[in-house]
């Protein structure tokens, strides 16, 4: 029997640099259509148990796309799992080939899981969801400029200001009919928002940002997100817990919301009570009510039960 063949493909803005474990072999293609087609007939004869990707800033969606409808085991992964894994194996020196070529070897000893790509409909809202946050970060940004800016330019700033407040009520109308137009997704929107704490912009973002909500264990969706407390013992050592990696953004959100909610949500309010009377840390015991808020949003969609506070006490 053949060794089972791993690919890595480092993607930039013009080209595809891939790289097979354990062959060895290197290969370049074009990043256009007509590339992907070239590159999609020169790995099926290969048969590989999993092509993988990093995510570079979109310029990956394409490719990734065009693998997974062709029927290839794609994966995208983090880069800084990559790149952890390149330091892990001595491999410091960063050029396009090296990166497929680690790529295919990450793909060979971790052997991610395959998880199915988000369809057209997520992407654009993946995209909606993303402008909008360039355009309150360059709302924030004029904010702080007319602040300390002169009165000769002042004017210019106030109506830049003007412009992305209405451009930002654009886009949150648009996200709100594309959700609203789906029964699946609106079904889903109307169950986030019946908790005290989750709000329309919120209930946007884990839509968009967090597909597997309701779909998989309390203990993963936490590890996912990032608010799970990882432990960092050693001998007789016994460290402080932590939480990191994950999804920044919806871990931002999330902890948003905890904040909300410990002050009017019954449920997560007696709960952070009781962490702070215990001697919890102010933002310790916010991340671990983002978490409990996290299992019950979870538990809700997997269940499509609106909130329910009797129920929710129990998560």
């Amino acid at each position: 029997m053949s060794e089972p063949v791993f690919v890595g493909v480092d993607v930039s803005k013009a080209g595809l640099d891939v790289a097979t474990h354990p062959r060895g072999e290197r290969r370049g293609f074009a990043n256009t259509a007509a590339g992907f087609e070239a590159l999609i007939a020169h790995l099926r004869p290969l048969q590989p148990v999993r092509v993988v990707l990093e995510a570079t800033g979109g310029y990956q969606v394409p490719v990734a796309t065009a693998l997974a409808a062709a029927g290839l085991p794609v994966v995208v992964v983090n880069p800084r799992q990559v790149r952890d894994y390149a330091r892990a194996t001595g491999r410091l020196a960063k050029t396009d080939a090296i990166d497929a070529e680690v790529l295919a070897d990450f793909a060979a000893a971790i052997r991610p899981e395959i998880r199915p790509l988000p369809d057209q409909t997520l992407r654009e809202l993946n995209a909606q969801l993303s402008r909008r946050r360039q355009l309150s970060e360059m709302l924030t940004a004029e904010r702080n400029r007319w602040a300390q800016a002169s009165a000769s330019v002042r004017p210019s700033l106030e109506a830049h200001i003007a412009w992305l407040e209405q451009a930002v009520r654009e886009c949150d109308r648009d996200l709100d009919q594309r959700i609203r137009s789906s029964p699946v997704w609106r079904a889903k929107d109307d169950l986030l928002q019946s908790v005290p704490g989750i709000g329309p912009r919120i209930a946007h973002l884990l839509l968009a940002d967090l597909p597997e909500l309701g779909q998989l264990t309390r203990q993963k969706i936490a590890m996912l997100v990032g608010v799970a407390p990882l432990h960092r013992d050693s001998g007789q050592s016994r460290g402080r817990r932590r939480c990191w990696g994950g999804r920044a953004p919806v871990r931002s959100a999330l902890y948003m919301a905890a904040l909300v909610a410990s002050r009017h949500n019954p449920v997560i309010r007696d709960f952070y009570q009781r962490l702070r009377q215990a001697g919890k840390e102010p933002k310790v015991a916010l991340i671990a009510c983002a978490r409990k808020l996290l299992v019950i949003l979870n538990a809700m969609l997997k269940n499509q039960q609106p909130w329910n506070a009797v129920g929710a006490a129990t998560s």
